[in-house]
């Protein structure tokens, strides 16, 4: 059996409105909990608890991802912002350096 390879290269991740995402998915969930609540009776005779608990469950694991995402989304932010200052100051320097006069010390 070969082993497999693949044919081309995997496309670029998908960026989007990460944080809203997963705090409208955490709001779901922690909705979803809300309104089974008053049917928590009826779960029970039938065995179904695990219901509610799942959405509660849902809702607490959402806030850790709310968490998570915003940091990332934070330290994508931190990150462009030195890539750009980094390069403003390498463009700044090439200039500087197209601008000395021959023969001139630049340290005077």
């Amino acid at each position: 059996m070969a082993k497999w390879t693949p044919k081309h290269e995997a496309p670029e991740p998908l960026e989007g409105p990460i944080v809203a995402t997963i705090t409208g998915g955490t709001i779901l969930w922690f909705a979803l909990f809300v309104v089974q609540l008053p049917f928590y009776g009826w779960f029970a005779d039938r065995g179904q608890l695990w219901w509610v608990w799942t959405c509660a469950a849902g809702g607490f694991l959402g806030l850790i991802g709310i968490w998570y995402v915003r940091g990332r989304d934070a330290a994508l932010k931190r990150h462009a912002a030195a890539e750009a200052k980094s390069a403003a100051s390498a463009k700044r320097d090439e200039r500087d350096e197209r601008h000395e006069r021959p023969g001139q010390d630049p340290q005077a």
